[in-house]
């Protein structure tokens, strides 16, 4: 990837980055250190990957995504209002009575979104039924699902990973936000799912590990899937992230899974971001 490239896709996860934290403190409630591992995912996937239009967010062609993560909605609306589908002053109003912007996303209420989302395990099986939808109507439509790497204890997960597998799914690509940590504590402790590659394996996938804050490996990981639509499996990314990514004091803390920062807490991780900026 050229230096250059690289650099706005940083400077871009940076802003999003800042709007997860000005919307969820605004809120004073929602799930910041999942939303910051994903920002870097999502960016990426938002420029470089899909193919969608923001002036015409329902057009028949476009790719598909869906957050299964729906927890993790503070990052995919700062992502989708940075590339246009609505404006970024909407995100402020997050969780608020009567925003479009609910904890959660929801299709009837907020362009770009593909998918309505938030029982965990819900959101790849419906995936699913898009990229079959796709093939049996003889569509070139991609479609992407971000998973929590605490999600995969619910068993709905791997139903749809063998319905994937078994209708030949090579138009479908799931990631996985492996930062090892969900609500109630480290992933290993409340319910293990290592080994996550040999799984999805098992169940009939393709399956790349990178590092998920990387973009020449986020890069990496596209190629894989588009080399392997010429077979029949569908593609999984396992994505090593930090919950938290960014702010120092959020980084690897399970207790920011579901807690706004306050006033004090946002500008302390603002002025971090901002320091981070000038280093970009």
């Amino acid at each position: 990837m050229l230096q250059e490239e690289k650099r706005q896709l940083e400077l871009f996860a940076l802003n999003v980055r800042e709007d997860i934290l000005k919307s969820t403190t605004a809120a004073g409630s929602g799930h910041p250190g999942g939303s910051l591992s994903a920002a870097d995912y999502l960016s990426y996937l938002y420029n470089k990957e899909m193919n969608i239009d923001p002036k015409n967010p329902q057009k028949t062609d476009r790719d598909r995504f869906v957050l299964s993560k729906g927890h993790a909605a503070p990052a995919l609306y700062a992502v989708l209002a940075h590339k246009g589908f609505f404006p970024v002053e909407d995100l402020i109003n997050l969780r608020k009575k009567n925003s479009h912007l609910q904890g959660h996303p929801c299709l009837t209420s907020t362009p770009g979104i593909d998918m309505s989302t938030g029982s965990l395990g819900q959101g790849i099986s419906a995936a699913c039924g898009m990229a079959k939808g796709a093939k049996v109507l003889g569509l070139d439509i991609n479609v992407y699902a971000l998973l929590g790497d605490g999600e995969l204890a619910e068993g709905e997960v791997w139903e749809a990973m063998t319905f994937a597998s078994h209708y030949k799914l090579e138009n479908l690509c799931v990631a996985v936000d492996v930062n090892g940590l969900q609500i109630d504590g480290k992933t290993s402790d409340v319910m293990n799912t290592e080994p996550l590659d040999k799984k999805f394996e098992a169940f009939g996938c393709k399956v790349i590990k990178i590092d998920g804050h990387n973009f020449d490996e986020l890069e990496k990981a596209f190629n894989f899937f588009h080399e392997n639509k010429s077979g029949t499996q569908p593609t999984v990314i396992l994505m090593n992230t930090i919950k938290g990514k960014g702010v120092s004091f959020m980084e690897n803390q399970a207790g920011w899974h579901g807690k706004a920062a306050k006033p004090a807490e946002c500008e302390k991780a603002l002025a971090e971001l901002e320091t981070a900026r000038k280093n970009i």
